[in-house]
């Protein structure tokens, strides 16, 4: 629950909302799993306890890449589905942590491992914010920013992970600034024209891949077929008017596939007009099927691209030895 939720439950129970968020911030932004909330009345208290549970995730896996330290955590569901979380570091001061938002996923881009798991069922957003809870416990520095580009597609389950957005974005949960969460999409439209509706602070991503609808639906088959290319860019053409903030479009690059100069050439033409930021990300494929590009391939591509006058980043992937880089969480023991 968010403190507003939360506070509207207690208050038939004779709880005021300074109690209930007092509560909250216990449970939420301290990590503690007992009731003795401070300064509060303890008849009070046992009937907050009686109506509240405070389940957690059972953590089965924890591993640490030493090359630069990205830690993957593996987590065991009641129902026994599991899920995958990645500490990220940023610079000796902070962590980033990617999140799931659902077990498995429907989508089923060729290049991912998830993908290749199917779907098991979204997440509730208690799962999704104690995910941050028992990292955040065991972290040596603050974590200052989320991104839901872990297990599946957050915006198929949109509700939730709003609200576990506004849980971590409060100042008496996560208190992480909306800015420094970032909700990544393969494309569903309707959510995405939702989610510039509403007007949240939160950054969106979204994962391009290809510049036609060809190209596309080779490598994300299932969100090409729903929604298409054209009513994509159209939607983060909406979004970028409406916030009038660059859009951030994720793309995952492989070798001798969707690099070339043709592919560069449309993308520019695609993305004509519109105010974006490129993310340019290394395939991880641990199957072997899929490959970067080389250097010279990955120059030549972005040299291509430079009409758009657009930021291009090479985004760092790391946690390769242990399986955490982008592309590569399959929720294996």
């Amino acid at each position: 629950m968010t403190p507003a939720e939360l506070t509207e439950l207690l208050a038939p129970h004779g709880l005021s909302a300074v109690e209930s968020r007092r509560i909250f911030a216990h449970h939420v932004q301290h990590g503690r799993r007992h009731w003795d909330v401070k300064h509060m009345a303890k008849v009070k208290l046992a009937r907050a306890a009686e109506l509240l549970d405070t389940p957690t995730l059972e953590v089965v896996d924890r591993r640490r890449d030493p090359a630069d330290n990205f830690m993957k955590y593996l987590f065991k569901l009641a129902d026994g589905a599991l899920v995958e979380a990645v500490r990220i570091p940023i610079f000796d001061d902070k962590y980033t942590l990617c999140l799931s938002s659902q077990a498995g996923c429907p989508l089923d881009c060729v290049f991912c491992a998830t993908g290749r798991l199917g779907f098991t069922r979204n997440l509730e957003t208690w799962e999704i914010v104690e995910q941050l809870r028992i990292v955040r416990d065991e972290a040596d520095r603050p974590i200052r920013g989320v991104v839901f580009m872990g297990m599946g597609e957050p915006f198929l389950n949109y509700d939730n992970v709003i609200r576990a957005a506004r849980i971590f974005a409060d100042p008496s949960g996560g208190a992480i600034s909306g800015r420094a969460i970032t909700i990544s999409t393969s494309g569903v439209v309707p959510a995405i024209r939702r989610f510039t509706d509403e007007r949240h602070p939160y950054r969106l991503a979204i994962s391009l891949t290809a510049a036609t609808r060809a190209r596309r639906r080779s490598l994300m088959p299932a969100a090409e077929k729903t929604w298409p290319i054209e009513e994509l860019i159209d939607a983060a053409r909406e979004h970028a008017a409406v916030t009038r903030q660059r859009v951030t479009l994720e793309y995952v690059a492989i070798a001798g596939v969707n690099c070339g100069a043709d592919d560069a050439a449309a993308l520019v033409e695609l993305l004509r007009g519109i105010p974006v930021r490129i993310n340019l990300i290394d395939v991880n494929d641990a199957t072997g099927r899929f490959t970067p590009p080389s250097d010279a391939e990955r120059r030549a591509f972005i040299d291509a691209l430079q009409p758009l006058g657009a930021p291009i980043v090479r985004r760092y992937s790391g946690g390769k030895d242990v399986n955490a880089a982008c592309g590569m969480l399959a929720a294996t023991g």
